[in-house]
């Protein structure tokens, strides 16, 4: 019999060997010790990676293994002669776990033969982790601590993240939740869905839409190819689009947004410490409570306003200028086209 090239390093662990059924159960699953936990590298060529800190059972490695060529359950003894074009790799030391999964040749590579080895890690909650996957999603939940991955061809989920958290794809969507104190997102190729965050937030794509809900703190939200969708921010945002509208709710914050070939509006509950709005081509709508005082600086193709006391200045048709009950922060409106402001 060949000897497969499976270097799974055991030191005092335990090692338990599954079949896989319907894509569910992993191909095997290494036991950790969970005092020596500190952090885990996780690195894949052609898989999907979880890292978990929510204690589903002990803290473990699960390695599940389908083929690369649509078929995607394939019998255990097919994986074990393909695993001869491969180095999976798991080890525990110093208190980091290393789940590495590689190509032996750098040279030609039949696809057919290829497989995808895909990584579920779960351990306690108190970890940094290092990702890296070219072929697959990337999902972490229930941490705390510095979290850095990157995937090539997948989308990112994250749930429960507490602590600096960085993350990067080429090819898929973002979506976080639940998470805070410092995140850094951006995509290349998918949409964006934030929702109960706090902290600094960045947010960037270059290719899709902006799903905004429940934030608080510092946020710059940016995309290049689609709208913006915020509801209940607290704080400061910066947002902007070059291809697509915006639309804001329950705000709370101070503002800074623009858009090059679309609509916008936004609502406001309070404003903060400024608003600045640029849109280059499309209408405005502005909507700010009654009661709070503010400098006014709107300029448009048509400025038109509901107010009719409590304002000190002037009214023109496309500029209006002045103090709104008493004044306070400045609200400056550079449109080209209709500018809207409700007062209510």
């Amino acid at each position: 019999m060949k000897k497969y090239l499976l270097l799974l390093l055991i030191s005092g662990q335990s090692w338990i060997a599954f079949a896989q059924r319907d894509g569910q159960a992993p191909y095997m699953t290494k036991l950790l010790k969970e005092s020596a936990i500190r952090s885990v590298v996780v690195k894949t060529s052609g898989g999907s990676i979880t890292v978990s800190g929510a204690g589903n059972g002990d803290p473990r490695v699960e390695v599940y293994i389908s083929g690369n060529n649509g078929i995607g359950n394939i019998s255990n003894d097919e994986i074990k002669k393909r695993l001869e074009n491969y180095v999976l790799d798991i080890t525990v030391n110093n208190g980091e776990v290393q789940a590495i999964a590689k190509g032996k040749s750098k040279g030609l590579f039949n696809w057919n033969n290829s497989l995808n080895i895909s990584f579920k890690v779960f351990v306690p909650k108190q970890v940094t982790t290092d990702l890296n996957t070219s072929g697959g999603s990337i999902h972490l939940d229930n941490l705390t601590g510095k979290q850095t991955f990157e995937t090539s061809g997948g989308s990112l989920h994250m749930d429960r993240l507490t602590g600096a958290i960085r993350g990067r794809t080429s090819g898929g969507s973002i979506h976080v939740s639940n998470s805070g104190q410092d995140i850094d997102l951006s995509t290349s190729g998918g949409s964006i869905t934030a929702a109960n965050c706090i902290g600094h937030i960045r947010l960037e794509t270059s290719g899709g839409s902006l799903q905004l809900e429940g934030l608080q703190g510092n946020i710059d939200a940016t995309t290049s190819g689609g709208s913006i969708r915020g509801n209940s921010i607290n704080g400061e945002l910066i947002t902007g689009t070059s291809g697509g509208s915006i639309n804001l709710t329950q705000l709370s914050c101070a503002l800074e947004a623009s858009t090059s070939s679309g609509s916008f509006h936004a609502q406001f509950n309070s404003v903060g410490k400024y608003v600045k709005i640029d849109v280059s081509s499309g209408h405005i709508d502005l909507d700010l409570p009654s009661k709070q005082g503010v400098d006014l600086d709107l300029r448009g193709d048509k400025v038109e306003t509901n107010f009719t006391g409590n304002f000190e200045g002037t009214k023109e048709k496309e500029k209006v200028q002045g103090k709104l009950n008493g004044g306070g922060a400045l609200v400056q409106v550079r449109g080209n086209g209709r500018v809207n402001l409700n007062v209510n």
